[in-house]
């Protein structure tokens, strides 16, 4: 469903991807895990055109959408989750939910989503400003699958938020999966990453270093953690 091959990106004159190479198919979960400053995120942002691609492809289903600019991105199929949430302080949950949508939503509508979130059903009149850190987690997940998405990227969603509501960002996801959405999922959460994917690719100074499906990854974690992520 989602694949990347060869890409190269910039920010300016400085080369930050150097041949990023991924591919989760249909209804997977695709984690990319790698140090700060490897270029995770740049990854994601260039995927959903919000950083230029001088060379490489990208590939959603059969199309490659390498030069596509971010809203014709978003009306093909993915949706981006960013990190910091960047929820709309000022608007209620309902209305957050409803700037996404350019039309209503045929599979993801306004109560599906408070039956994936129950949480954001009872607080659906506060402001964006007035959530927790975990409920404005789930109202960036909500205003994405509010696109009806085929395929969502969401970038570090773990950052900052408790145990509790990470096992709950975890049921989310598998639920997701389950429903046929393809998921692209930056972490430096292994213990997270590894609760939910079913592919894991490591990124070292822009470039992809390991691939592997999860049961091979388990295997080797040892020896992955060791050169890709300890200091």
């Amino acid at each position: 469903m989602l694949r990347v091959e060869g890409l190269h990106a910039y920010y300016g004159s400085s080369h930050i991807l150097h041949g990023v190479s991924l591919d989760i198919p249909k209804a997977k979960v695709g984690a990319v895990l790698g140090r700060n400053g490897v270029g995770k995120t740049t990854t994601v942002r260039a995927i959903m055109g919000l950083v230029q691609s001088r060379t490489g492809y990208i590939w959603l289903g059969e199309q490659d959408i390498v030069d596509w600019p971010p809203h014709r991105i978003a009306r093909a199929g993915v949706a981006y989750v960013p990190e910091g949430r960047l929820v709309f302080p000022d608007l209620t949950v309902i209305e957050n939910i409803r700037v996404a949508q350019r039309v209503p939503a045929r599979k993801w509508t306004l109560h599906r989503l408070f039956d994936l979130f129950p949480s954001l059903a009872a607080r659906s009149r506060h402001n964006g400003s007035q959530l927790s850190g975990g409920e404005q987690q789930m109202l960036a997940v909500a205003r994405a699958l509010a696109t009806d998405p085929k395929v969502m990227l969401l970038d570090e969603p773990s950052q900052g938020l408790a145990p509790l509501v990470v096992r709950e960002l975890a049921r989310v996801i598998g639920q997701l999966r389950d429903e046929g959405v393809t998921i692209l999922l930056v972490e430096q959460n292994l213990k997270f990453a590894e609760t939910v994917a079913d592919h894991v690719c490591m990124l070292v100074k822009g470039r992809t270093v390991y691939q592997a499906p999860l049961p091979v990854f388990q295997a080797e974690r040892d020896m992955v953690n060791a050169r890709y992520l300890t200091l």
